[in-house]
């Protein structure tokens, strides 16, 4: 059990898998209780100057409806860093999930974070499924 876990009953932690392997400045795809999660390293911060960030974003591309966000292009788009869909090329923020072009279409956040060499998902305890 985490402080976090112990502070806040209302999430349960994941250790959904280790650092190495994740792929820098790329996505990789976890799949976590029938969900693919994308998850995207930037081991410098998204400016390349600061500490590591890691976002995790819903694989499923509402465009094509095909699970390819994963396999997106990383970049930047007015500061914010975002992930380009690899087949229709539609830019999502990496932070929220919202899509550039169209604002109407988001993809789901999952609450991610580093712990030691270990990346670690946040869900909604059973008992508070707010989610």
């Amino acid at each position: 059990m985490t402080a976090a876990n112990a502070i806040r009953s209302d999430i349960d932690i994941h250790e959904l898998c280790c650092t190495a392997d994740l792929v820098a400045w790329s996505g990789v795809v976890a799949l976590h209780q029938g969900h693919q999660i994308a998850l995207f390293y930037l081991p410098q911060g998204h400016d390349r100057q600061g500490e590591a960030e890691i976002f995790a974003l819903d694989n499923h591309d509402p465009f094509s409806g095909a699970n390819v966000i994963g396999r997106g292009i990383i970049g930047d788009k007015g500061g914010e860093p975002v992930v380009a869909s690899p087949i229709y090329k539609q830019h999502f923020r990496l932070r929220d999930g919202v899509c550039l072009e169209d604002p109407e279409q988001r993809l789901t956040v999952w609450p991610v974070r580093l712990e030691g060499d270990m990346v670690v998902l946040e869900t909604p305890a059973p008992d508070h499924p707010t989610r």
